[in-house]
């Protein structure tokens, strides 16, 4: 039994001795994803917003010469 732990542990010794020194990098990567991925998205809603907003400027536009044009033909008559 004291034999398999000491194995163990010699294996696990060899596994986190690969692993943990490649640790900041993932971790780094990992954080630089998140990152990108936040400025992706607030860019994406700074786009939306102004759809939204150019989207209301026509439609108060189109809303505006189809009074307009309502005029128009009401004064010919």
């Amino acid at each position: 039994m004291i034999r398999k732990v000491r194995t163990m542990n010699s294996v696990l010794e060899q596994i986190y001795a690969t692993v943990l020194p490649s640790a900041p990098f993932v971790i780094a990567a990992y954080a630089l994803l998140w990152a990108a991925l936040l400025v992706f998205c607030i860019m994406l809603a700074n786009r939306l917003s102004k759809s939204e907003k150019e989207i209301v400027a026509l439609e108060s536009n189109l809303t505006r010469e189809e009074t307009n044009k309502t005029a128009s033909v009401l004064k010919e008559d």
